[in-house]
């Protein structure tokens, strides 16, 4: 078994959304080139079977998705996406030829990306139709994938802490529950909490709580504990930086650039076996990962 589960790798930081949940990053927005997407995948392949094309940015936007997903097949190794789910219909057909294609992760819950003063009884129509147009794209692209390849659709709604039944939040993820349960002749619970709703075939619908991106400018949470990060797992930014996992979005615990310096050297600098050690005896050593409150789901 190689060393990391997954290792996550930025094609690019744009995105066509502004979502609420997300942070807007500070670093100058890019697409990754295939050729240093290729020098990537030489310097990781031997570490994991498994790389996943998200940190910040909507993938999906990449000008040469094709080309990446190809190269993802040259190096044997298993593409996995995060996606809003806005551009499948115009990708599908990229992705169901991808044979590298092992997983799409989409977030249902990119729906929040509205600004809205509507208290729930006065929600308009109008959000429901955009919701129908935004979600049954999705369920046929499900659908469709499951039928034609043996790649895995999972529906995310990771939106459930700390809302009410009044709040406009939960009157949506009803309203797109049953659109799924409509289309998939099923019935969902709402809001409990879970891993895996199968739907149909390699079609699931995950639930969970809501996660506050973990930045320096919040005050610590613990300083003890353990994560996975460097672990089981390692990102590498769109323009290279080494970061011990994916929610470090603005690079804030930089390891070194694999641009410049090899991976494997990256891996056992003195900043990142020191990580290391420290998560070995639930000892939390940079002051990011003391503000992520995600690391806590681990204890």
């Amino acid at each position: 078994m190689k060393q990391f589960k997954r290792i996550y790798i930025e094609i690019t930081n744009i995105c066509n959304l502004s979502c609420s949940f997300c942070p807007k990053s500070t670093r100058a927005l890019t697409y990754m080139s295939t050729e240093d997407f290729e020098h990537i995948l030489m310097e990781v392949s031997p570490y994991t079977d498994y790389v996943y094309l998200h940190v910040k940015g909507e993938p999906l936007l990449h000008p040469k998705l094709q080309d990446i997903l190809s190269l993802c097949e040259k190096y044997h190794v298993h593409a996995n996406i995060t996606t809003n789910g806005t551009l499948l219909p115009s990708k599908k057909e990229i992705l169901y030829h991808a044979a590298a294609l092992r997983q799409v992760n989409v977030s249902l819950h990119s729906f929040e990306h509205e600004e809205e003063l509507l208290t729930s009884n006065l929600i308009a129509e109008s959000i429901f139709q955009e919701l129908d147009n935004y979600i049954n794209p999705i369920i046929d692209y499900a659908k469709y994938m499951s039928t034609h390849t043996n790649a895995i659709t999972a529906l995310r709604l990771w939106n459930l802490e700390g809302e009410s039944t009044d709040s406009i939040t939960h009157e949506k993820n009803r309203y797109v529950l049953a659109l799924l349960e409509d289309a998939f002749h099923l019935t969902i619970e709402p809001e409990k909490i879970t891993r895996g709703v199968k739907l149909m075939d390699r079609v699931f619908l995950n639930q969970d709580k809501r996660f506050e991106w973990p930045t320096l400018n919040i005050p610590v949470l613990s300083a003890t504990g353990f994560c996975y990060g460097l672990g089981t797992q390692a990102a590498i930014l769109v323009d290279g930086t080494v970061v011990p996992c994916c929610l470090d979005n603005e690079g804030d615990i930089a390891l070194g650039n694999v641009f410049t310096t090899p991976f494997f050297s990256i891996l056992n600098g003195e900043r990142a076996q020191t990580i290391l050690q420290g998560f070995s005896n639930h000892l939390v050593v940079e002051e990011l990962c003391k503000r992520c409150g995600y690391r806590h789901r681990f204890t």
